[in-house]
């Protein structure tokens, strides 16, 4: 049996699917990708045992109906680094051997029955369905991945939390110390459903999403999901667990609010971070008037490290603690100009909102403070 397809569509699929494989797997055959060529298509699937990502891409020719597992890493070099050629497939099943021709060579790889691939969780037909625009929730999901968990004691913590209510989809992270709240308020729905979305499959997720692209259906049910997007599908295994009350930690009523050019805050605190001591990694935020003072230190090594700029700022003067490095992470995952930063106390959590939100949608993180010694 022989095929044809696009070099660079070819190598650009098995790229993506290839970060779905483990470097150590349960079942050898997990370790390959799944050629299924039927009807002049070929349908590429990875798995890892809980996710499961399938895409499909058009054939130059084909010649018939072929499925087989093949090996990732050799494949994913002999492919790669080509400029935009025809590649051809030459599958013998009897002597589990695919030939691979190019332009200037060929390789050859033993190939596998695909019959002993895991077959993926099916979603139940009473599953919840959402449906959004793939460029809303690649940005959600842009702003909100890094403050995901690494728990092992708190694994719904572990995950991002789409929170579906009468009011509109939050999507959702904490670790604890940092929480992202993004509200999508075009969508709601009478029937309130959650579910949690490990790391892993979001982060696979949020690479495969086109700005361009249509909608993302994301069909669930208590164990499982099934995301459907322009580049393919992932059926993955959910968190299970109640998420905590996110809501409850966020203040309400922060009266300071500071306002401030965002890149220049985050140059600042790039250049006196290094100044703060390894272990908390504290800088202390002194706001009074129109002037934003930043002070780390590290007694440890006789380092300090003070800057200042200009704000806007309508509250009392206030002395409060962040982590630096956290606060670097809030601020390098906003992409407006400016930031408003709603303070109350030294020992109240701050937030941080866009000075202008993003069209049909509500953004907020928090950053819990830490203790400082005037």
């Amino acid at each position: 049996m022989r095929f044809t397809v696009s070099s660079t569509a070819l190598s650009s699929k098995l790229t993506a699917l290839s970060r779905v494989i483990n470097a150590k797997n349960s079942l050898p055959i997990l370790a390959d990708f799944v050629f299924d060529i039927e009807n002049n298509t070929l349908r590429l699937t990875a798995s890892d045992s809980e996710n499961v990502m399938t895409t499909e891409l058009p054939l130059t020719e084909s010649d018939g109906n072929a499925r087989f597992a093949i090996g990732n890493k050799d494949l994913l070099e002999g492919v790669k680094g080509f400029s935009e050629q025809p590649i051809t497939f030459d599958i013998n099943q009897e002597t589990n051997i695919a030939k691979i021709s190019y332009q200037n060579g060929m390789f050859s790889m033993p190939i596998e029955s695909a019959d002993d691939y895991p077959q993926s969780q099916s979603v139940s037909d009473s599953a919840a369905v959402i449906s959004l625009p793939s460029n809303i929730l690649a940005d959600n999901l842009g702003r909100t991945l890094f403050a995901t968990a690494q728990d092992e004691l708190r694994p719904v913590m572990n995950g991002v939390y789409f929170d579906l209510t009468p009011e509109c989809l939050a999507i959702v992270a904490s670790d604890g110390h940092k929480l992202v709240r993004n509200k999508v308020l075009s969508i709601h729905s009478e029937q309130p459903a959650s579910f949690i979305l490990p790391k892993k499959p979001a982060t696979l997720l949020r690479n495969m999403l086109q700005k361009e692209g249509g909608d993302v259906v994301i069909r669930f049910d208590d164990r499982n999901a099934e995301i459907t997007f322009d580049e393919g599908v992932i059926i993955c295994r959910l968190i299970e667990g109640r998420y905590p009350n996110y809501n409850s930690v966020i203040p309400q009523n922060n009266p300071n609010i500071l306002t401030v050019d965002r890149l220049t805050l985050l140059s600042a605190l790039r250049r006196v971070q290094p100044f703060a001591n390894d272990s908390s990694n504290l800088i202390r935020f002194r706001v009074e008037g129109s002037t934003l003072q930043l002070n780390a230190e590290d007694f440890d090594f006789s380092k300090t490290a003070t800057e200042q700029m200009n704000c806007e700022y309508n509250g009392q003067p206030i002395s409060i603690g962040f982590k630096g490095s956290s606060f670097i992470d809030i601020l390098n995952n906003f992409d407006c100009q400016e930031v408003t930063i709603q303070l109350a106390d030294p020992s109240r959590a701050g937030l941080v909102l866009p000075s202008e939100q993003p069209e049909g949608q509500d953004v907020l993180m928090l950053m819990m403070p830490m203790l400082i010694n005037d």
